[in-house]
């Protein structure tokens, strides 16, 4: 399955749809992820 991840584009948004271990996690099952350019940048998450 293909699986898509936004940019937030709502001002002062820093959530994103995913974390880095939900997409490793994905990706190990086989699934494909496309993540926006500059998605999770204000995130804080490392």
């Amino acid at each position: 399955m293909q699986i898509g991840i936004p940019a937030e584009t709502i001002a002062g948004e820093t959530r994103v749809a995913m974390t880095p271990e939900t997409v490793k996690k994905l990706k190990a099952q086989g699934h494909v992820l496309r993540v926006q350019s500059g998605a999770g940048v204000a995130a804080s998450v490392t």
